[in-house]
Protein backbone atom coordinates (compact mmCIF):
# COMPACT_ATOMS: atom_id res chain seq x y z
CA UNK A 1 0.00 0.00 0.00
CA UNK A 2 1.42 3.25 -0.85
CA UNK A 3 0.37 7.14 -0.80
CA UNK A 4 1.69 9.11 -3.68
CA UNK A 5 0.78 12.90 -3.98
CA UNK A 6 1.66 16.26 -2.96
CA UNK A 7 1.85 17.54 0.07
CA UNK A 8 0.49 20.32 2.70
CA UNK A 9 2.85 21.27 5.50
CA UNK A 10 1.93 21.84 9.17
CA UNK A 11 3.63 22.42 12.13
CA UNK A 12 4.08 21.43 15.89
CA UNK A 13 0.57 20.98 18.10
CA UNK A 14 -1.67 20.84 15.05
CA UNK A 15 -4.93 20.01 17.64
CA UNK A 16 -8.30 18.70 16.74
CA UNK A 17 -10.41 21.76 17.41
CA UNK A 18 -8.59 23.40 14.90
CA UNK A 19 -8.83 19.61 12.51
CA UNK A 20 -12.56 20.02 13.19
CA UNK A 21 -14.11 23.06 15.31
CA UNK A 22 -15.79 22.09 17.99
CA UNK A 23 -19.19 24.30 16.43
CA UNK A 24 -19.43 20.78 13.81
CA UNK A 25 -19.14 18.11 15.88
CA UNK A 26 -23.10 18.19 15.94
CA UNK A 27 -21.91 16.91 12.20
CA UNK A 28 -21.84 13.11 11.42
CA UNK A 29 -22.01 13.01 7.80
CA UNK A 30 -18.16 12.73 6.70
CA UNK A 31 -18.70 14.47 3.44
CA UNK A 32 -19.85 17.76 5.57
CA UNK A 33 -17.32 17.65 8.05
CA UNK A 34 -14.88 17.61 5.09
CA UNK A 35 -16.15 20.97 4.21
CA UNK A 36 -14.79 22.60 7.65
CA UNK A 37 -11.22 20.85 8.00
CA UNK A 38 -8.45 22.92 8.78
CA UNK A 39 -10.74 25.88 8.05
CA UNK A 40 -9.41 27.58 11.57
CA UNK A 41 -5.89 26.94 10.82
CA UNK A 42 -5.72 27.18 7.11
CA UNK A 43 -8.52 29.13 5.04
CA UNK A 44 -7.62 27.85 2.24
CA UNK A 45 -7.42 23.94 3.14
CA UNK A 46 -9.85 23.31 0.42
CA UNK A 47 -8.44 24.80 -2.46
CA UNK A 48 -4.60 22.61 -1.52
CA UNK A 49 -6.64 19.67 -1.05
CA UNK A 50 -7.34 19.54 -4.98
CA UNK A 51 -3.56 19.34 -5.64
CA UNK A 52 -2.01 18.04 -2.62
CA UNK A 53 -3.25 14.60 -0.54
CA UNK A 54 -0.76 14.15 2.06
CA UNK A 55 -0.27 16.29 5.15
CA UNK A 56 3.00 16.63 7.25
CA UNK A 57 3.66 18.10 10.38
CA UNK A 58 5.69 18.10 12.91
CA UNK A 59 5.17 16.66 16.62
CA UNK A 60 1.73 16.04 18.48
CA UNK A 61 -0.40 15.91 15.79
CA UNK A 62 -3.83 15.61 16.72
CA UNK A 63 -3.34 16.27 20.57
CA UNK A 64 -6.30 18.06 22.25
CA UNK A 65 -9.52 16.46 22.78
CA UNK A 66 -10.18 12.89 21.84
CA UNK A 67 -12.82 13.39 18.86
CA UNK A 68 -12.82 11.26 16.32
CA UNK A 69 -14.42 13.75 13.84
CA UNK A 70 -10.71 14.64 13.36
CA UNK A 71 -9.41 11.62 11.61
CA UNK A 72 -12.93 11.20 9.66
CA UNK A 73 -12.32 15.35 8.40
CA UNK A 74 -9.40 14.47 6.95
CA UNK A 75 -9.80 10.95 5.59
CA UNK A 76 -13.31 12.46 3.81
CA UNK A 77 -11.41 15.26 2.17
CA UNK A 78 -9.00 13.05 0.13
CA UNK A 79 -5.90 13.16 2.46
CA UNK A 80 -4.51 9.49 1.38
CA UNK A 81 -1.59 9.82 4.28
CA UNK A 82 -0.64 11.76 7.50
CA UNK A 83 3.38 11.69 8.40
CA UNK A 84 4.62 13.59 11.32
CA UNK A 85 7.33 13.70 14.08
CA UNK A 86 4.94 12.50 16.13
CA UNK A 87 0.99 11.85 17.00
CA UNK A 88 -1.15 12.35 20.36
CA UNK A 89 -1.91 8.83 21.46
CA UNK A 90 -5.79 8.85 20.10
CA UNK A 91 -5.75 10.34 17.14
CA UNK A 92 -2.84 7.94 16.19
CA UNK A 93 -5.92 5.12 16.94
CA UNK A 94 -8.59 6.59 16.20
CA UNK A 95 -6.73 7.36 12.63
CA UNK A 96 -6.50 3.57 12.34
CA UNK A 97 -9.50 2.80 13.40
CA UNK A 98 -10.81 4.92 10.52
CA UNK A 99 -8.08 3.29 8.32
CA UNK A 100 -6.32 6.49 7.85
CA UNK A 101 -2.45 6.06 7.17
CA UNK A 102 -0.01 7.81 9.66
CA UNK A 103 3.54 7.43 9.92
CA UNK A 104 6.26 8.71 12.22
CA UNK A 105 9.27 10.12 11.07
CA UNK A 106 11.33 13.04 12.42
CA UNK A 107 13.72 13.29 9.41
CA UNK A 108 10.67 13.59 7.42
CA UNK A 109 8.75 15.62 9.11
CA UNK A 110 11.97 18.10 9.04
CA UNK A 111 12.69 18.19 5.39
CA UNK A 112 9.84 17.49 3.81
CA UNK A 113 8.05 21.15 2.41
CA UNK A 114 4.78 22.29 1.49
CA UNK A 115 3.72 21.12 -1.91
CA UNK A 116 6.64 18.54 -2.46
CA UNK A 117 6.00 15.23 -4.17
CA UNK A 118 6.37 12.20 -2.09
CA UNK A 119 5.82 8.48 -2.18
CA UNK A 120 4.93 6.61 1.27
CA UNK A 121 5.23 2.75 1.03
CA UNK A 122 2.90 1.68 4.45
CA UNK A 123 4.21 -1.85 4.06
CA UNK A 124 8.29 -0.92 3.92
CA UNK A 125 7.94 2.61 5.71
CA UNK A 126 9.75 3.67 3.12
CA UNK A 127 9.27 7.52 2.23
CA UNK A 128 10.61 9.13 -1.01
CA UNK A 129 10.45 12.16 -1.54
CA UNK A 130 10.71 13.26 -5.21
CA UNK A 131 11.29 16.85 -5.41
CA UNK A 132 14.38 16.42 -3.42
CA UNK A 133 15.47 12.82 -4.10
CA UNK A 134 15.75 11.99 -0.78
CA UNK A 135 14.35 8.84 1.24
CA UNK A 136 13.37 8.32 4.92
CA UNK A 137 12.46 5.62 6.75
CA UNK A 138 8.98 5.24 9.51
CA UNK A 139 8.49 2.22 10.95
CA UNK A 140 6.19 -0.12 8.95
CA UNK A 141 2.62 -0.50 10.08
CA UNK A 142 2.57 -4.61 11.08
CA UNK A 143 0.39 -6.58 9.08
CA UNK A 144 -2.39 -6.63 11.49
CA UNK A 145 -2.65 -2.92 10.91
CA UNK A 146 -2.07 -3.03 7.19
CA UNK A 147 -5.38 -5.43 6.97
CA UNK A 148 -7.04 -2.53 8.96
CA UNK A 149 -6.23 0.11 6.81
CA UNK A 150 -6.63 -1.86 3.39
CA UNK A 151 -10.04 -2.86 4.54
CA UNK A 152 -11.15 1.38 5.24
CA UNK A 153 -11.01 0.63 9.07
CA UNK A 154 -11.57 -1.42 11.81
CA UNK A 155 -15.06 -1.94 11.78
CA UNK A 156 -14.93 -3.03 7.75
CA UNK A 157 -12.62 -5.76 8.99
CA UNK A 158 -15.52 -7.64 10.75
CA UNK A 159 -17.15 -7.22 7.86
CA UNK A 160 -15.09 -9.46 6.05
Amino acid sequence: MNALGRVIRYYDNVDTDVIIPARYLCISDPAELAKHCMEDIDKDFLHKIKSAKIIVAGSNFGCGSSREHAPIAIKACGISCIIAESFARIFYRNAINIGLPILECAKASVRIEDNDEINANFSTGKIINLTKSEEYLANAFPDFMQAIIKAGGLMNTLKL
